[in-house]
């Protein structure tokens, strides 16, 4: 009796925890609204200043210092636009994001490598956390798969915007014959579930397979079969981990990336816009892709739904994809 009395108060003090973190989570939300607006008004007192100092030719430097104070102005408002488009029930939540190759071996996963850095850049401009989740290099150059997790407001809200097929052409760093070849490459994109989600998962259901983890690592995650692949067989979903330093902390991983991704898959069944996502795996191929990235003979990277055009590809691929992001999010509202 005592024994089912501790472990139900346990549950209460875990319950009492959860409730106390999204409390804090609304909590640190709406702080960050109150200051950003507290910002856009003390920024704007300030160009104000300056303005009457460049007017009045009182102070040349003042000048500069007013252009890059709009400048910062322009990009924080144009954040703030954007995440003003984010109302799904899961936008606010971190995202957990798969990229894989196309057809065309070592083409398509040096493209899907180049996909991945784009998209960590892209969280290092906005100050997002990221985590290597579990990493399949390709036996040449790039890479067969990868599993990462971004945490930061909206994550899963702007990335969802990315999801789908991204098509790069380019003259091939592989060719002798420096041929122009055309590459695929996939982004999946799931909201990360948090722990007072319930996803029932039947221990039944699991096959769970070890090896040896075959990225970097220490000398113990190079020497025991440290690594874990679990699949879902009613829905024949596979998730892996191999980053972490055993087993069992591998499991728990792993285990979370399952959970979101079955909670994806309920919500797919239930909502049109996460049905035409599904859709969008189906073929890793021409025709199927929502962007288009032009190396030769020409630059050009130009989204096929929105239609939008970038001619400083490096720059894309740098991680500036807010532009393409929010004009997706301006058309999904639109329509």
């Amino acid at each position: 009796m005592k024994r089912i009395e501790a472990q139900a108060s346990a549950q209460d003090f875990w319950n009492d925890q959860e409730e106390a973190q999204r409390a804090l989570q609304q909590r640190s939300r709406l702080e960050r609204v109150i200051n950003r607006q507290q910002s856009f008004e003390s920024a704007v007192g300030d160009a104000g200043v300056l303005f009457e100092f460049t007017e009045g030719g009182e102070d040349a430097d003042s000048l500069g210092e007013l252009r890059a104070l709009v400048e910062r102005l322009e990009r924080e408002i144009g954040e703030a636009e954007t995440e003003m488009l984010l109302a799904g029930e899961n936008d606010a939540r971190n995202a957990i994001c798969t990229v894989h190759p196309g057809a065309g071996g070592t083409e398509s996963q040096d493209w899907a490598e180049m996909l991945l850095r784009m998209y960590l850049k892209w969280a290092e401009r906005r100050e997002f956390k990221t985590e290597i989740i579990d990493y399949q290099p390709g036996e040449e150059a790039g890479i067969k798969g990868v599993t990462f997790r971004v945490e930061g407001e909206y994550a899963y809200g702007l990335l969802a915007a990315e999801a789908g097929v991204h098509r790069l052409v380019r003259i091939s760093p592989f060719d002798q014959a420096a041929r122009r070849h055309t590459s695929f490459a996939s982004l999946f994109v799931y909201p990360e579930v948090d722990e007072n989600i319930e996803v029932e998962i039947q221990e039944k259901d699991l096959r769970v397979d070890t090896y040896r983890a075959t990225g970097a690592g220490g000398q113990h995650i190079n020497t025991t079969d440290s690594a874990v692949r679990i699949t879902h067989l009613p829905t024949n979903i596979v998730v892996q981990c191999q980053n972490q330093r055993s087993q069992h902390q591998n499991r728990a991983v792993a285990m979370q990336v399952l959970r979101s991704r079955l909670y994806e898959l309920e919500l797919a069944k239930r909502q049109a816009e996460t049905a035409a996502l599904e859709a969008n795996k189906a073929d890793i191929s021409f025709g199927s892709q929502i962007r288009n990235y032009v190396l030769a003979p020409y630059r050009l990277v130009k989204d096929a739904r929105t239609k939008l055009e970038r001619g400083d590809v490096d720059s894309v691929l740098a991680g500036d994809l807010d532009d393409f992001i929010k004009a997706y999010l301006l058309s999904r509202r639109a329509a």
